[in-house]
């Protein structure tokens, strides 16, 4: 009870901590429902399940093989255990006299290296009977030479297990092995006649084509076992020690010097063929750091089988939908093959299972002590002792209840009549098995529709993206590269930190995230705040009655236009879960479309003598910025709560409608004068860029090749051009003016003179200067590239680096070779 006490006070600090962390990154919830598994309302939420399933048969107890933690002392899930690369290094051929090491050299070396081995073991085969081997192939790989032997040669890399050894297992269609199906060996160091028998789990192609059958130490061999009806003989304890089955020289032993006393012992009965060094993944405890055994104990179990059926129908049947829908393979994957569940773990914290055992150790299953008590009373016929399980419920058990547990089933709540079932879960795809599968398995068991249906738990799954460093490797404490959230919050506050993982989830693609990336979307942040400071030093105020069908200049049209075109842009990508979609489309719209561009072209209007103009801009950009505030909400909730505030509304934004804007908004005649303005505009700024034209040099436009109409809009934008693209002049001519450069732009050229303004000569020095240097660099990358070692051996990341560099090389090639071309024009 002290114990629990102190866990309660941990879980208290802890929870605290992970709901501090929750807030700060801006998750906008309910906190007055916060749930935790053990609350006295989900606890009897998991009591009821387990007695309905105890009583339907589809909870039992049963001796199977489990992931046991030697050092914890219980089964812990498949998700609690760490693959651990291991790697030998002896090498040992048994009749070689060649061989690094004598039998003594060998044991000696055994004592400090025994793990990452492929140890090879010759069983002796019964009465002296003989199997032919091939030991000699021709280059088509058919046999030349056989061997006789009286014995068959098995690979582990697990000697101490072969102490409990039942059975060899060889293909039933390898020619080599066929006859001898049926028959037995002697199994060295124990003296058991095991048999030989014909399974396909054996490859004939791995080894030499028999295996080893542990039953009890092996989940693989467990399955074997079950169909061959082999005895199952555990030959460990529970702390990982050799137990009392085996024999008494090896009886205490830790499992891993029992392995170097067992391979010493085959090698003194001549009858280790060889060891070779092995790189494979053993498993870990990710919490105990020691090797997991497969472990043969008894334990409670459902029975996901029958569980999973209706769960395969519900997503087969479109009713709950992954996103990306190819998660759905791995889902069938499981599902289709799901074994039974073990719930029961050997720990103090948890749901206790709710089973009670009499003198005989008949199991009453019940929801109260009391009841437990009443079953045993009638049953024995008079009241007896009780002993209740200690076991504890693996923590999936309660989980898999969450989406109606913590809507207060199995009462019939508000809650739970308004939200089960739920909407969207989104969650990694490491927990797909482990508790999405399962969700939907109680779901549908557990819960009706409103026709007495089984009902889903969520219509859609969406199965985010991994977050690795900006090389693409998976963040890790040993490799130093892990990211933490909260030093970026520190340093480039939560809305920077959300909009950046936003922008880059792209559906089934891993996130690369680099400190640099998340330092441009703080800019972002700034270049909305200091746009909605423009906003508000030019009298732009909110107001309600706007209408965004009435405003009559071509640029208020114009970015209305736009602005419903953004809202619709973010609609359709939520609806398809293309989160960076979504923000990519509120990220141009507000940085290019609002603040670049809009901003910049309403300052006329805003200084404007005419009182309608400048009342009507005030207003259009007011709501622009009001439709850009409420969208970007869920992004980047912080910066837009206080925009919002500032804005002089009622009411939190998280409150506020959703725009909802109707794309006859859209004018036409405005976006297509606009857009052609913006179009010269930048058309302009480039060629000045190319041509290393000096910031202050105001230079005349010439514009050819127009229609009328081309021309009047040209003069009706020409104070906007000329400011915004620093111009002396705009003018329309039939021809362009001697030294110009030129660019296209739809029914009409662009001049721009230059001659006398820039140094051709040294212009065209620096540009061939510089693209001798992009040669050199892009050389070089395709030099890597066409090296098939290094595009074998490199991380994809880097060689996906090296591709987009090239990519970029070759970009800033073409454009500098048009700007050398334009430079011939000038003489």
């Amino acid at each position: 009870e002290k114990f629990l006490e102190k866990v309660w006070d941990w879980k208290a600090e802890s929870g605290d901590t992970i709901t501090t962390q929750l807030k700060r990154l801006g998750a906008s919830c309910d906190w007055s429902r916060e749930r935790f598994t053990m609350d006295d309302g989900l606890s009897r939420a998991v009591l009821k399940v387990f007695v309905a399933l105890y009583e339907e048969g589809l909870i039992y107890k049963d001796q199977r093989l489990v992931n046991w933690d030697p050092k914890f002392q219980t089964a812990i899930s498949d998700l609690e255990v760490e693959q651990v690369e291991s790697k030998g290094s002896l090498t040992w051929e048994a009749g070689d006299p060649e061989a690094p090491f004598s039998a003594d050299a060998l044991a000696k070396a055994l004592k400090t290296d025994a793990s990452g081995h492929m140890y090879h073991f010759r069983y002796p085969l019964k009465d002296g009977e003989t199997v032919r081997v091939p030991v000699a192939f021709d280059g088509d790989g058919a046999a030349t030479e056989w061997d006789e032997r009286d014995y068959i040669v098995v690979a582990t890399t697990r000697p101490e297990t072969m102490l409990g050894d039942t059975a060899v297992a060889v293909h039933p269609d390898d020619e080599r092995y066929k006859s001898l199906i049926g028959k037995t060996v002697i199994l060295p160091l124990v003296g058991r006649e095991i048999p030989i028998v014909g399974d396909e789990y054996s490859d004939p192609e791995k080894g030499s084509g028999a295996v080893k059958i542990t039953p009890a130490h092996d989940f693989n061999d467990f399955e074997v076992g079950k169909r061959h009806d082999l005895e199952m003989i555990n030959v460990l304890d529970a702390y990982g020690a050799i137990n009392d089955v085996a024999p008494e020289k090896y009886r205490g032993m830790d499992r891993f010097e029992a392995r170097k006393a067992v391979v010493a012992d085959i090698d003194a009965l001549g009858l280790l063929e060889r060891i070779e060094p092995t790189t494979h993944t053993v498993p870990h405890g990710d919490r105990s750091n020691v090797p997991i055994e497969p472990f043969l104990t008894d334990q409670w179990y459902v029975d996901a089988e029958t569980l999973a059926k209706p769960a395969i129908e519900a997503v087969e049947g479109g009713r709950t939908k992954f996103v990306p829908q190819n998660w759905e393979k791995t889902y069938f994957e499981w599902m289709r093959n799901i074994q039974p569940w073990c719930i029961s773990r050997q720990l103090w914290w948890g749901h206790q299972i709710p089973a009670w055992y009499g003198p005989d150790g008949k199991v009453f299953v019940a929801l109260t002590e009391a009841e437990a008590f009443a079953a045993a009373e009638q049953h024995y016929g008079s009241a007896v002792e009780l002993r209740r399980d200690e076991d504890v419920l693996d923590t999936w058990f309660s989980t898999a209840l969450w989406p109606f547990s913590t809507l207060g089933w199995p009462a019939e709540t508000a809650e739970l009549e308004r939200y089960y079932k739920t909407d969207v879960l989104v969650t990694g795809f490491d927990i797909i098995f482990f508790w999405v599968a399962r969700m939907m398995m109680m779901g549908l068991h557990f819960m009706k529709d409103g026709d007495g249906k089984p009902e889903v738990p969520f219509h859609s799954v969406y199965v985010h993206a991994l977050v690795r460093d900006e090389h693409g490797k998976k963040m890790s404490k040993s490799l130093g590269n892990v990211i933490d959230p909260l030093e970026l919050i520190d340093e480039y506050g939560a809305d920077a930190v959300r909009f950046t993982l936003t922008s880059m989830a792209a559906m089934g693609r891993d996130i690369k995230l680099s400190v640099s990336r998340v330092a441009g979307y703080r800019n972002f942040g700034t270049k909305l705040w200091n746009a909605a400071r423009f906003c508000e030093m030019n009298e732009c105020h909110w107001d309600p009655a706007f209408d965004p069908s009435a405003p009559r200049r071509r640029v208020n049209r114009w970015i209305i236009g736009e602005t419903a075109r953004m809202v619709a842009a973010v609609d359709t990508a939520l609806a398809e879960y293309r989160f960076n979609d979504a923000a990519t489309a509120i990220y141009d719209h507000v940085w290019k479309t609002f603040c670049d561009w809009y901003l910049e072209l309403s300052k006329p209007l805003l200084q404007d003598e005419n009182p309608s103009a400048r009342a009507e801009t005030r207003a259009t950009a007011a709501w622009a910025l009001g439709q850009i505030v409420a969208v970007m909400h869920p992004f980047s909730p912080f910066i837009t709560e206080a925009l919002w505030e500032g804005t002089g509304r009622d009411g939190l934004c998280a409150h506020a409608d959703w725009p909802v804007l109707d794309l006859s908004l859209a004018d036409a005649e405005a976006d297509e004068e606009i857009d052609w303005t913006i179009r010269m505009i930048e058309g302009i700024r480039s060629l000045r860029a190319e041509m290393n034209v000096p910031a202050g040099a105001q230079i005349e436009l010439v514009l050819t090749g127009h229609s009328a109409a081309v021309a009047m809009r040209l003069l009706r934008n020409a104070p906007l051009v000329k400011r915004l693209a620093r111009l002396s002049e705009v003018a329309v001519a039939e021809e362009a003016p001697e030294g110009s450069v030129t660019f296209a732009l739809e029914d009409c050229a662009v001049n721009l003179p230059l001659k006398g303004v820039i140094d051709v000569a040294a212009e065209n020095a620096r540009l061939k200067k510089e693209i001798g240097k992009l040669d050199a660099e892009i050389a070089k990358i395709e030099g890597k590239l066409s090296n098939e070692k290094f595009t074998a051996k490199a991380p994809e990341a880097v060689v996906a680096e090296q591709r987009e560099r090239l990519a970029t090389a070759e970009a800033e090639k073409s454009r500098l070779a048009a700007a050398l071309d334009r430079l011939a024009n000038l003489g």
